[in-house]
């Protein structure tokens, strides 16, 4: 029965015992494991806290983010109807300057050709005349070999002279 009923001199002792180690952790063990268990719960809430505010930190930034996007998509599709717009006048501008260019040279090739034709006509002119003077000269020749029929034909030409 000893062992199931412990005697009163050794409840005695232990209980003594119990309250003496019970009052040092009261003392010094309940306020340390206090302590230890409040600085993980300030612990805890400073990292939820900190977690919290990086989720909301990283909302702002997803969203600044999007709005850069969308504003660089706005830029570039600004640039692109610049792009179509100057890229139209460029091409309307050299269809132009091809026209200009085109007629101007229409102008001197014409110029040209009625110079060329001018020199043409002129040259033409120029041996007719030259061609003439040969015959008129040869049937002349051949006309006044004689004195008495040159100055006849003087004579005829000084009365219709006059």
């Amino acid at each position: 029965m000893d062992l199931l009923l412990p005697s009163e001199g050794l409840i005695f002792w232990m209980s003594l015992t119990f309250i003496i180690v019970f009052l040092i952790l009261w003392k010094w063990g309940f306020p340390a494991i206090g302590n230890m268990i409040d600085e993980r719960k300030k612990f805890i809430d400073e990292s939820l806290a900190a977690a919290k505010e990086a989720n909301e930190k990283l909302a702002t930034i997803q969203q600044q983010g999007e709005s850069i996007l969308q504003e660089a998509r706005a830029k570039q599709a600004d640039i692109l109807k610049e792009a179509t717009a100057t890229r139209a006048a460029i091409i309307a501008q050299a269809e132009t300057k091809a026209r200009n260019q085109g007629a101007r040279m229409l102008d001197e090739a014409k110029a040209e050709i009625e110079a060329q034709k001018q020199a043409a006509i002129n040259d033409i002119k120029k041996q007719v005349a030259e061609l003439s003077v040969g015959i008129a000269e040869k049937i002349l020749r051949e006309k006044l070999n004689s004195d008495s029929s040159q100055e006849a034909l003087i004579d005829k030409m000084l009365s219709e002279v006059k």
